[in-house]
């Protein structure tokens, strides 16, 4: 087991794990400063002391180097007001360049030796000058650095289709990947304004209850599949997977309205060729000749 931290140094980036010296206590809300591989950094901790497996750390873990100071709670909310006055800067450059990119946001490191700025564009942008123009300004170290839509969607935040702030901007570390299978399976409409989150790309919730669904799937008779019923044998003709209720026809009143069972109370039953032939059964190697 390994004793660790977690810190956060964006608002809605994402936690990472930090070795905390010995004796030292840190709770959810404290702040920290820390060594990373960028460099010594300060972020506030969102998982205080705490034991996991060796499994779920990368070793070996950077260490807490100690609880933040006033100094360094002033230094990291000077670095905010400067982000907020680059973004400002870098924005009014790129318009006067007339440069086909976004800037999304704005990062300054902890010591003031590099300003980060995250842009979006639809293809390569050539901004070597921009930097230039930056760097007069700034006289720090600068970089840009493209980013997706869906990195766009986390930084910016906003509100879903559901009426809750985005998932990404709250609790999503990564990005899951999601398909248009799952909402198939799903049965949820294909119109892509329905099932897209507002960064464009496929809304990342599908993936929740995918697991589910799958689940359901595996154990409920398909629609068009022969099942054995209480009342006799019949074909699915509708399937509701979540309440696992199923609308049967059954063979001995056709005409009649379908029956409702729940999927516990029939039986699947295997599906016959025309003809009666098996499904998998395989030509003699005469019938072969025959028909070569």
């Amino acid at each position: 087991m390994a004793m660790i931290v977690g810190i956060r140094f964006r608002e809605s980036g994402k936690t990472y794990y930090f070795a905390p010296a010995e004796g030292m206590t840190l709770r959810p809300g404290d702040y920290a400063v820390v060594e990373t591989a960028h460099g010594v950094e300060c972020g506030e901790v969102t998982i205080g002391n705490r034991e996991v497996d060796d499994s779920a750390v990368v070793s070996p873990l950077k260490p807490v180097l100690r609880a933040a100071l006033p100094e360094d709670v002033r230094r990291m909310t000077a670095n905010k007001n400067k982000e907020k006055e680059a973004l400002r800067v870098c924005q009014q450059k790129v318009a006067e360049r007339e440069l086909e990119m976004k800037i999304v946001d704005v990062e300054c490191s902890f010591d003031g030796s590099k300003i980060l700025f995250y842009f979006t564009a639809e293809g390569r942008v050539d901004f070597r000058d921009l930097v230039r123009d930056l760097a007069s300004v700034f006289h720090t170290r600068i970089e840009l650095r493209q980013i997706g839509v869906r990195d766009e969607a986390k930084m910016l935040g906003g509100l879903g289709i559901c009426g809750q702030p985005f998932c990404c901007s709250r609790f999503l570390n990564d990005f899951q990947p999601v398909s248009i299978k799952m909402a198939k399976s799903q049965g949820l409409s294909l119109n892509p304004t329905k099932i897209s989150g507002s960064c464009g790309r496929l809304m990342c919730c599908l993936k929740y209850e995918q697991d589910a669904y799958e689940d359901l799937i595996r154990i409920t008779p398909r629609q068009g599949s022969p099942v054995n019923t209480p009342d006799g044998r019949g074909t699915v003709v509708e399937v509701s997977l979540l309440t696992g209720q199923l609308k049967v026809r059954l063979d001995k009143a056709p005409d009649a309205a379908p029956a409702v069972f729940h999927r516990d109370e029939v039986t699947a039953l295997a599906r016959e060729n025309k003809g009666g032939n098996k499904p998998n059964a395989k030509k003699s190697s005469n019938e072969k000749q025959q028909q070569s």
